[in-house]
C-alpha cells in the first residue's frame, strides 16, 4: 500500500502528505504558487517504495496555516521549522519554481540541510523591484483578481498558458484543481514575496549534488536561462524535458520522474542503500 496519505504537524502549523515507510531516505518536494503537497501524489506513489515521499503545504496552502507577512525569507524559515517538526534531517529536496526559490533561500541559510537537490522549473532570481518586466508580471497575474475575477474563474485558462505540448489530462486537471483553491490572500502574498528575491551570486556555493531541470516550452523559467543557472552550480546535472511547459511534474509524469529517479539513483541512497 503506497497511497500518500495526508497530515499535519503536531502543532497544527503545517500539512503534507506523505507516502513510504518512515525509515526511509527522505525525499522532500515543494510546490509552486498555484500548487499544493497534492501536486505531488504521482511522485508519492512513485518514490514512496524507496523513500519516505513527503510533499509540504507552503503557509496558506492546503491545510498549512497562512502567515501574516511573506517573502522567500519567511517562506525558508517556515520550511526548516517544518523538516524540523518531522525530524527530517539531509533530506533530498525537489522544488518547483517558487518551492525552488525557498530551496535556494533555505540553503543560503544553511548550506548543509539538504543531501541532494532539484531545482526544477525555477529561478535564482526575480530581478529589480521596479523592473518593467517584474512589475508587468506580477500586474499579469494579479490585475484579473482585482477585475473581480477569482482564481476558480482564472484555473482553466492560467493553466493551459503554463502548460507545453500534449500534457496528460489527468495531471492537468490536478493542476486546476490546486489553482482553483488556493485562497486569493495566500496567492497574491506568494506571487508579491517573487519581488527582489536574488540568489545568484550564492549558486557557486551550493555543495550538494544537484539537478537543474527544465522544459523546453516553459516561459516562466525558460531552458536557457535555467542552462546558464546549472553552470553555476559545481557539477550540476542540467536536464531539460522537450515539449514541456511549466508544470512537469503533472504534465510528462513519467518523464519527470525518470530523470528524478535516474538522478537520486546516481547521488542520493534509496531504500538497501542507505546504510551501504
Amino acid at each position: 500500500m503506497n497511497d500518500p496519505v495526508s497530515a499535519v504537524t503536531k502543532d497544527g502549523r503545517y500539512g503534507y502528505e506523505a507516502a513510504g515507510d518512515p525509515s526511509l531516505p527522505p525525499l522532500v518536494f515543494l510546490h509552486g504558487v498555484g500548487g499544493a503537497a497534492r501536486a505531488w501524489r504521482d511522485q508519492l506513489r512513485v518514490f514512496g517504495h524507496s523513500y519516505r515521499a513527503i510533499a509540504w503545504d507552503m503557509p496558506g496552502y492546503g491545510a498549512s496555516a497562512p502567515f501574516k507577512s511573506v517573502s522567500i525569507t519567511t517562506l525558508a524559515e517556515a520550511f526548516a521549522e517544518f523538516l524540523q517538526a518531522l525530524e527530517i534531517t539531509k533530506p533530498a529536496l525537489v522544488g518547483h519554481s517558487v518551492g525552488g526559490m525557498v530551496v535556494q533561500q533555505a540553503l543560503a541559510k544553511n548550506p548543509t540541510i539538504a543531501g541532494a537537490i532539484v531545482l526544477a522549473q525555477t529561478s535564482p532570481a526575480f530581478g529589480r523591484p521596479d523592473g518593467e518586466w517584474q512589475k508587468a508580471f506580477i500586474d499579469t497575474r494579479l490585475g484579473p483578481l482585482d477585475r473581480g475575477e477569482t482564481l476558480a474563474s482564472l484555473a482553466d485558462g492560467l493553466v493551459t498558458e503554463l502548460v507545453g505540448d500534449d500534457p496528460d489530462p489527468a495531471g492537468m486537471a490536478l493542476a486546476r484543481d490546486c489553482m482553483a483553491s488556493v485562497p486569493e490572500p495566500t496567492y497574491r502574498a506568494t506571487m508579491r514575496a517573487l519581488i527582489g528575491f536574488d540568489l545568484r551570486e550564492r549558486l557557486p556555493e551550493i555543495g550538494a549534488p544537484t539537478m537543474i531541470l527544465s522544459g523546453s516550452k516553459d516561459q516562466n523559467a525558460p531552458a536557457p536561462m535555467m542552462a546558464k543557472m546549472a553552470a553555476r552550480i559545481p557539477g550540476a546535472t542540467y536536464v531539460e524535458l522537450p515539449g514541456c511547459g511549466h508544470l512537469a511534474n503533472l504534465e510528462q509524469p513519467a518523464n519527470f520522474n525518470r530523470a528524478l529517479e535516474e538522478f537520486l539513483r546516481h547521488h542520493f541512497p534509496h531504500a538497501g542503500e542507505q546504510n551501504s
